[in-house]
């Protein structure tokens, strides 16, 4: 997703009551209890990727207290732990982690969102503090999800505490998505300021993650297996929470520790692509040419072990087991959902035709033009672990309700100067495909929601439309062509029948990518 519209739930509100949608007053309206399922699911989702327990699932300690187990390894403690840290679940983990071995830790680091503590003050998550004795520093950065001097000051303390270490040390590195933006540390004569104006460039154009990631780890210190050369002799153990499809370790925060894989012809490559090398300073081209002629090559990472703690399918899985028990035919359609807003939208958009028409109708009547349209979409698409074939059949076979879930992160191309974020954006997308025909005696929910909390630059994690969205969008004169074209879907929800379509969830101090869901209810 464009990192334009990626930023940190610094400044969110999280109720200690269950979650509502919308304002109390308008959540009885039609297709509500629908709705406050699908939430239920958002909800189950987030929960299973909260950073205490995720920590607590991966790290011991012996009875002695002499020796932290990482999984199936084993490591020695004499006074020579440190932790460093960096991303938007980064405070809750080093919190946990604290807890768990704050008398073992001699010192540790961690660049976090600006607010965040404040924010996780005023929601009551007293959990995910440090104690005001800990051995961690914090430094907070990075606001609107943006590299900033307050992020570069702590990438710098973060890399003197590495670079102090010995062959008797261990390195705890928590990691978690927003990472990249919180562990600036530009390679000399590239500033900030130029780094920050490319990867703006690349993201307002369409740039994936990875490709961001990869023009990140060229011009960067500490990103593509930086932080670990920097550590080196010490040996690190890595905690990763994953925001990147396919949870590649190269790719989450772009790498720092992990040695990187591409080469400055990839770099050059993402530059042709998006139509930026000719325009690129002076300081970038030098980087990039001392890069090619290294002697030594990419860094090694043998002293590493890195290790994901969370991702996007543990939280499906969650997602998934609590649409069962709501009494659902629950499955899994991909945890791959990426590519341009617009196509994935009109893939959603079709498989609910598909789905609804499966879920009423006979064999016979199935529509077969329909089905091979999103089979051609799907192919376009590239989703390497899509369940196409196997959701419709089961859909098909289905008695009652289905949900079909989905995760992912696709990405917007800014052309307007609309306010929303990939979440919001995709849902009232959805919702105008689903409007295009009638979809029988069914009725269909679609929810997109950041685990994060905050989708773009806006205090809502996403939004939800059912498939009269159009004609009731009509009826309140909103014509939502026009905020699509203008990037501005934040302000279509919040017109659209008093805002209660839009997803509030506050902190969640986690971040796995978005959750996809789309409800089938027969009438």
């Amino acid at each position: 997703m464009a990192a334009a519209l990626q930023v940190l739930p610094c400044l969110l509100r999280a109720p200690s009551r269950p979650f509502l949608w919308g304002p109390p007053v308008a959540r009885m309206t039609s297709g509500m209890a629908l709705a406050e399922q699908a939430r239920q699911l958002f909800d189950s989702a987030v929960g299973a990727v909260q950073p205490g327990p995720m920590l607590q699932r991966t790290l011991s300690l012996d009875p002695s207290g002499k020796q932290l187990k990482v999984r199936d390894r084993t490591f020695q403690l004499q006074e020579n732990l440190y932790l460093v840290g960096f991303g938007k679940a980064v405070l809750g983990m080093a919190a946990a982690a604290d807890e768990l071995l704050g008398q073992h830790l001699v010192q540790g680091v961690i660049s976090v969102p600006k607010g965040i503590r404040a924010a996780v003050e005023l929601a009551g998550k007293q959990e995910m503090l440090l104690k005001p004795h800990s051995h961690i520093q914090v430094f907070e950065g990075a606001e609107d999800n943006l590299p900033d001097r307050d992020a570069l000051r702590a990438a710098q303390a973060i890399q003197q505490l590495a670079e102090r270490l010995t062959a008797d040390d261990l390195l705890l590195v928590l990691i978690s998505g927003g990472g990249s933006a919180l562990l600036p540390a530009p390679i000399p004569p590239v500033t900030l300021e130029e780094k920050q104006t490319l990867t703006k460039l690349l993201a307002a154009r369409g740039a994936t993650i990875q490709e961001l990631n990869t023009i990140r780890k060229a011009l960067s210190q500490l990103k593509g297996g930086g932080l670990a050369q920097a550590a080196y002799p010490a040996q690190v153990v890595s905690l990763i929470l994953s925001d990147v499809i396919g949870d590649p370790l190269e790719v989450i925060a772009s790498g720092p520790t992990v040695a990187s894989t591409h080469s400055v012809q990839d770099c050059l490559h993402i530059l042709n692509h998006y139509g930026l090398r000719a325009a690129l300073p002076r300081s970038v081209k030098t980087v990039l040419s001392r890069a090619d002629s290294d002697p030594h090559g990419p860094h090694t990472c043998g002293h590493v072990l890195n290790v994901i703690i969370g991702s996007n399918s543990l939280a499906l899985a969650e997602a998934q087991r609590q649409a069962e028990v709501l009494g659902y035919h629950a499955m899994v359609l991909s945890t791959a959902m990426q590519g341009d807003v617009r196509r994935v939208a009109q893939f959603y958009g079709l498989l609910a035709r598909v789905a609804a028409a499966c879920l009423t109708s006979s064999t016979a009547e199935r529509p077969l033009e329909e089905e091979a349209k999103l089979h051609q979409l799907a192919a376009e698409l590239q989703l390497p672990d899509l369940q196409l074939e196997e959701a419709l059949e089961a859909v098909a076979k289905a008695k009652g309700p289905v949900c079909l879930l989905a995760g992912g992160e696709p990405t917007v191309q800014l052309q307007g100067s609309g306010k929303g974020g990939r979440n919001q954006e995709l849902a009232l997308r959805v919702g105008a495909e689903l409007g295009k025909q009638p979809l029988g005696p069914v009725d269909v929910l679609f929810l997109s929601g950041g685990t994060d909390g905050q989708d773009g630059p806006t205090k809502v994690a996403g939004a939800w439309v059912m498939s009269d969205l159009v004609s009731q969008a009509s009826a309140e004169n909103l014509d939502f062509a026009t905020f699509l074209d203008n990037n501005d879907s934040y302000t279509f929800f919040c017109s659209f029948q008093g805002g209660t379509h839009l997803l509030h969830t506050g902190l969640t101090g986690t971040n796995v990518m978005d959750v996809h869901l789309l409800v089938f209810h027969p009438q």
